[in-house]
C-alpha cells in the first residue's frame, strides 16, 4: 500500500464514487432504452426486426471491444481522458444515428456509440472506483457503482417512453446526446489515489496479461461472463417487444391496473424499469455478500437462479403478471455478477490493471449480448416468436453456473521483488 493511500479518506461514499455512480446512470439509462426503439424504427422504414437487433448487437460487441483497450488507454494516459473520449464517441454516434435512414449506416454508427460505452461505462468506471477504495469498502463500492447503472435502466425506458410520445425518435437521440456531453462537467471530481501494493505497480500489463491469460481461472471467468451478457442484452433489446405483441390484454383489475399500465407497450418499457429497480437491491445484497462469501459461489448460485426464472416464464402462460414476477425476479439477479466478477479480477490479479483485465473478460460479456440481441432477432423473423432463442439463454446460464465452480478464487503470489 502506498503513502499516498494510507492517508486517503476511508469513508465508503468518496467524490470518486459519487461521480463515477452518474456517470453510469446516465450511460446505462441511454443504452437499456434501446429496446423501446425497436418498433418504431421498424414501423418507420419497414425493416424485419432482425436489421435494428444487428445494430444493438454491433453496439454491444463494439462495448466489449472497446473495452480493454479504453481500460489501457486509461491505465497509460488517464482515467479522465478516457471518459472524455468516450462520451464524445457516445454523443456522436447517438446524432449521426438520428440522422441515418439506412438499415446499414445505423449498424455502422453504433460502433461509435459501443465505444463510447466502453469510454464512459463499467470498464473504465468501477477500476477507477476500485482504486479509490479501500479494501474493506471494496466490494460494496464495485456494487453501489454497478447499481447507479441499474437506477439507469429504471430511468432510460420510462424517459425514452414519455418522450417518443411527444417527438420523433431522432429528437430522443439527440436530447439523449446532449445528455452524455453534461456529464464530463463533473470529471474535476473524480480523481483515483493509488492503492495498488508496491509489487503491482512494479508490475508491467504485459506481465501480469500474460500470467491472467494461462491462468485456467481467468480464463473459465471469461467464458462464464459469456451467458451474462446473452441474457442480459437480449433481454433488454427484445422483452419489451415480446411483451407488446403478447397475446393476453392487459387486466384492469390486476397489478398493472393499479399501477396504470393499460397498454402492453407500456407494459413493456415498465418492465425493464422493474428489473433495474430490483436489480438496485441485488446488487448491492451482492455487494454485500461478496465480502462475507466465496465470489465464485455466489455468481454460480446468480446463473442458475436465472435459468430457473426464465424456465418459469416460459413454460407459464405469459400474463402481465406472470411478467412483472419475472422481470423483479430477473432483476435481482440481474446485474448482480458485475461487482462479484470485477471483484473476483481484483482479488486474484490486484487494482492496478483492473481495468484492462476486466475489460478482456467483459469482452466475453458483450460477445454474448451480440449472439444473444441478433440471434433473438434473425429467430424471430424466422419463427415469428423468441422461445428458441430464450431457451438457448437458458441453457448457456446452467453452463456458466457449472464453469464457476472449478475456479481458484486466491490472490496471485508474487514474489516479493519484480
Amino acid at each position: 500500500m502506498t503513502d499516498q493511500a494510507l492517508h486517503e479518506d476511508r469513508s465508503l461514499f468518496t467524490p470518486v464514487l459519487l461521480v463515477g455512480c452518474v456517470i453510469v446512470l446516465v450511460g446505462f439509462a441511454i443504452r437499456a432504452s434501446f429496446g423501446v426503439f425497436q418498433i418504431p424504427i421498424q414501423e418507420e422504414f419497414g425493416w424485419p426486426r432482425s436489421e435494428f437487433s444487428l445494430a444493438i448487437a454491433i453496439q454491444n460487441l463494439a462495448w466489449g471491444f472497446g473495452s480493454p483497450f479504453f481500460g489501457a488507454f486509461a491505465e497509460k494516459i488517464g482515467d479522465r481522458k478516457a471518459i472524455i473520449l468516450g462520451a464524445i464517441l457516445y454523443s456522436l454516434g447517438l446524432v449521426l444515428t438520428a440522422g441515418a435512414s439506412s438499415a446499414f449506416a445505423i449498424q455502422f454508427y453504433e460502433i461509435l456509440v459501443g465505444f463510447g460505452v466502453a469510454g464512459t461505462g463499467f470498464g473504465v468506471i468501477l477500476a477507477v472506483v476500485g482504486r479509490a477504495s479501500s479494501p474493506e469498502n471494496r466490494a460494496m463500492s464495485l456494487a453501489i457503482a454497478t447499481a447507479s447503472g441499474s437506477a439507469g435502466q429504471i430511468v432510460g425506458p420510462i424517459v425514452a417512453v414519455f418522450l417518443l410520445e411527444i417527438m420523433k425518435w431522432q429528437s430522443v437521440f439527440i436530447i439523449f446526446a446532449i445528455s452524455i456531453l453534461l456529464v464530463l462537467l463533473l470529471l474535476p471530481f473524480m480523481k483515483a489515489p493509488e492503492r495498488a501494493s508496491k509489487e503491482e505497480i512494479e508490475e508491467s500489463l504485459s506481465e501480469i496479461l500474460s500470467i491472467a491469460l494461462k491462468d485456467p481461472s481467468y480464463m473459465m471467468i471469461f467464458v462464464g461472463f459469456f451467458s451474462c451478457g446473452y441474457q442480459l442484452a437480449f433481454i433488454t433489446a427484445h422483452f419489451p417487444a415480446l411483451i407488446t405483441e403478447m397475446s393476453a390484454p392487459i387486466d384492469p383489475a390486476g397489478w398493472c391496473g393499479d399501477l396504470g399500465i393499460e397498454t402492453t407497450a407500456a407494459l413493456g418499457g415498465f418492465a425493464i424499469s422493474v428489473i433495474g429497480a430490483a436489480n438496485i437491491v441485488g446488487t448491492l445484497a451482492a455487494g454485500w455478500a461478496g465480502k462475507r462469501y466465496g465470489k465464485k459461489w455466489l455468481l454460480s448460485g446468480i446463473y442458475a437462479g436465472r435459468s430457473i426464472a426464465a424456465t418459469w416464464f416460459i413454460l407459464t402462460p405469459i400474463t402481465a403478471n406472470s411478467v412483472l414476477i419475472f422481470s423483479f425476479s430477473m432483476g435481482f439477479l440481474w446485474l448482480a455478477t458485475v461487482p462479484l466478477t470485477s471483484g473476483l479480477v481484483a482479488h486474484i490479479y490486484g487494482v492496478r490493471y483492473m481495468a484492462t483485465l476486466y475489460g478482456i473478460v467483459f469482452f466475453s460479456h458483450q460477445m454474448g449480448s451480440f449472439v444473444g440481441v441478433y440471434l433473438g432477432g434473425v429467430l424471430y423473423d424466422m419463427y415469428g416468436s423468441y422461445t428458441t432463442v430464450w431457451w438457448i439463454g437458458i441453457a448457456v446460464g446452467v453452463f456458466s453456473s457449472l464453469v464457476h465452480l472449478p475456479v481458484k478464487e486466491e490472490p496471485l503470489n508474487r514474489p516479493s521483488t519484480i
